[in-house]
């Protein structure tokens, strides 16, 4: 079966639609064209059923109405349903002939009149208490979905699968890319996998949209009289998926966090060339729980399960890419240098044939500007890029070459030095594409054409930028290297003006982010149980430990200790009140300080392993 034939086939997704919000139930009617059946989800339970024509209104009030562009899926909580759809989209470019669309917004619609109209609430069990407590649960997990209203980085599209790499599509027989997307597509890479478990379930084909957390940038550039394409894509791993300090290391199963596959895409003369890398975090049982402190330390969790841990990552990798080059880029020295020192013993029982392992000091080799001593690390690995390659097909679709393995890289985040380490790589694999085909001489590189070469490091520190912002919630560091070649002090400023924001959000914010992030992907699942507690339920001295007011109380202290030491010279008995007021601010700043994490904005739905 042709691909043509096979995509002909295939089940049609609408590409838009028109939400009509009735009293007792939605209907998502299909507007582009396709005249299939509407959609109507009732606002009571959540059920889901298709209809042929529009209910008529039994209401005074006119019915609102808007345009959407797809169905996020479904989420069931306490004692309701909730219903998410993409209410903005923006076309980014297209990838192996069809068009990609970013969500520029979504929204979520409560079908929340179960909680009014109860069985509990209704017969008075418990009298009324159960009632209640749903209303609050519900409350507090509807104010995570708002949060999860604003995720960043999802990409879609009606007709390509975007959760497989090109070589991955090009092995996929007739009879698979003849099934709707959602079954093409590889779980780990589907954002909205859990959402559209309900949309499944009712055999809803033409309304399940599979949707991509990552980035998605491309730039065309003039070689002499060709044009070359290049487009880069990163796929956010949904397995492990958190932020910054509330996902690290891996979980038991060898899942990591911050895993982003990276394919770097380039048309040419109606060739194309395909070259996928990973990052993930350190395949550990480990943690850095925020404590107020700056860096946090690294606590490794269950030592003596590391050799498993690394072992079941790493097998997955072989599986799905073949042979793997593990690329470590922490220090030598510090915390991160214990931990890489554990990495390096779990490895020793792992490394064969198609399994390497490599330590590169980045900081130590490169500094804080020399980012240009990456060569070395290039000189060291080419050898395993020439053995395994990249994909490579003909004007007809047929494969040439093909990617045989894979690199790993990590650093601790897997941002930073992890993005400015895969740009060089890339870079490297584009000029050998470009000599594989003719455009490039032998000693020719992309420097030597300075527009392609400015493309090329705009679309890299995009690309850094949107995988840190979904990690970390600022842009990449270091990106004024990747942007502009070296390094600047405005990029050295913003460096710290973003380490700063960094802070702020892992220590402030990014608790409840992980919550609103677990419950969208299913880590968390619901349960309806009286004996539930409520996730912003604390006890002990988490119940009143709160920063802005402990930093109310120190200031005030200095305040007062200030006032009374000025006054001083007229009585001696305010030396006694300036001590005794700055004794106070020290003694809550110390109290802040020895536990601190109970002062920090932590997951509730979750706890952390340490």
């Amino acid at each position: 079966m042709t691909e043509e034939k096979a995509e002909a086939g295939r089940p049609k997704l609408y590409t838009r639609m028109r939400l009509w919000e009735f009293p007792d139930q939605y209907v998502i009617e299909p507007t582009d064209g396709s005249n299939g059946s509407s959609l109507a989800v009732s606002r009571v339970d959540g059920s889901m059923s298709l209809i042929e024509k529009l209910p008529e209104s039994s209401s005074v009030r006119v019915p609102k109405i808007r345009t959407i562009f797809g169905v996020v899926g479904v989420l069931k909580l306490v004692a309701g349903s909730y219903l998410m759809v993409i209410t903005e989209r923006q076309s980014v470019g297209s990838y192996l002939g069809h068009p990609i669309y970013k969500v520029s917004s979504f929204k979520v619609f409560p079908c929340d009149h179960s909680l009014r109209n109860s069985p509990a609430e209704q017969s008075g069990y418990y009298n009324n208490l159960v009632p209640l407590w749903q209303k609050k649960m519900e409350t507090e997990f509807s104010a995570l979905l708002n949060i999860a209203e604003r995720t960043p980085g999802l990409y879609f599209s009606y007709e390509a699968n975007l959760t497989l790499s090109s070589q991955r599509l090009n092995d996929l027989g007739g009879e698979s890319k003849s099934l709707p997307l959602w079954r093409q597509a590889e779980p780990r890479f589907l954002w909205n996998n859990y959402m559209l478990e309900n949309l499944i379930d009712n055999k809803l084909d033409p309304y399940l949209l599979p949707i991509v957390q990552g980035s998605f940038h491309h730039f065309q550039a003039a070689i002499g009289k060709d044009i070359v394409d290049v487009t880069l894509i990163a796929r956010r791993c949904t397995r492990r998926n958190g932020t910054r300090m509330w996902r690290r290391g891996a979980d038991p199963d060898g899942y990591v966090a911050n895993f982003v596959e990276t394919e770097q895409i380039m048309h040419l003369n109606g060739f194309t060339a395909s070259f996928v890398q990973v990052r993930g975090s350190i395949p550990l049982l480990w943690d850095q729980i925020v404590d107020l402190t700056y860096k946090p330390k690294f606590e490794i969790v269950r030592l003596e399960e590391a050799p498993r841990v690394a072992e079941r990552h790493f097998l997955d990798l072989r599986k799905k890419y073949g042979a793997v080059l593990a690329v470590d880029l922490v220090n030598t020295h510090g915390g991160e240098g214990r931990l890489s020192e554990k990495f390096a013993n779990a490895m020793q029982h792992i490394v064969s044939d198609d399994l390497r392992y490599w330590h590169f000091d980045f900081h130590h080799i490169c500094g804080h500007v020399h980012f240009e001593r990456l060569s070395i690390l290039y000189e060291q690995i080419v050898d395993f890029l020439d053995r395994n390659g990249y994909l490579l097909l003909n004007e007809n679709g047929e494969k040439m070459k093909e990617q045989l393995g894979v690199v790993r890289t990590n650093c601790i985040d897997c941002l930073d030095r992890t993005n400015v380490t895969q740009s060089m790589i890339g870079r490297n694999m584009l000029e050998c594409q470009l000599r594989r085909l003719g455009i490039f001489a032998a000693e020719e590189t992309i420097s030597s054409h300075p527009n392609l070469d400015e493309c090329f490091k705009i679309l890299w520190a995009d690309h850094g930028d949107d995988v840190s912002i979904q990690y970390s919630g600022t842009p990449a560091l270091k990106g004024d290297f990747v942007r502009c070649g070296q390094r600047t002090m405005q990029g050295m400023v913003k460096d710290g003006i973003n380490s700063l924001l960094r802070y702020y959000y892992n220590n402030f914010c990014d608790g409840t982010k992980q919550d609103a992030i677990d419950l969208l992907q299913g880590h968390y699942i619901v349960s309806v149980s009286k004996d539930m507690t409520a996730p912003s339920q604390k006890k002990g001295l988490e119940a009143v430990a709160s920063f802005p007011l402990a930093l109310s109380f120190v200031l005030t202290g200095f305040f007062f200790a200030t006032l009374s030491l000025r006054q001083v010279r007229y009585d001696l008995r305010h030396l006694f009140f300036s001590f005794m007021w700055a004794g106070l601010s020290v003694a809550i700043a110390a109290f802040v300080r020895a536990n601190g994490r109970i002062f920090c904005n932590r997951p509730r739905l979750h706890k952390p392993r340490s």
